[in-house]
């Protein structure tokens, strides 16, 4: 971001690596605008797909566009459809999925942004 522009354009959302299929673009966050407040990410889970549970350090909104997506949280279990969202305060443990057997896309705001460093994944 440039100091004289009030404003960030990205013509190119930073793809992150990923090894399960997960397709992960950062709109917004460290990684693509350098921004550590808040990040904005999209994202399309395969069928299937679950990673570990986590605690992390930071607020994390879901937002549901097509699919299903699975959260445990706190021993909770919550499941969003299409065009509901869901709001995920810092310090919960959580555990992410589509145990379905389609795809799920959504969006993903995390305050302050996601960090590999404050997602503190069980192994």
């Amino acid at each position: 971001m440039s100091a004289d522009k009030k404003y960030f354009r990205n013509p190119q959302p930073f793809r992150v690596p990923t090894t399960d299929g997960k397709l992960i673009e950062e709109h917004i966050g460290l990684a693509s605008s350098h921004t550590a407040a808040y990040s904005v990410a999209h994202m399309v889970a395969p069928p299937q797909w679950s990673e570990p549970h986590q605690r992390p350090e930071f607020d994390e909104i879901t937002i549901v566009v097509r699919g299903r997506k699975r959260f445990e949280i706190d021993g909770d279990e919550v499941e969003l459809q299409a065009g509901e969202s869901l709001l995920i305060r810092a310090g919960a443990r959580v555990r992410y999925s589509n145990p379905f057997d389609a795809e799920c896309e959504y969006w993903s705001v995390c305050v302050p942004a996601f960090n590999p460093a404050t997602v503190h994944r069980e192994e």
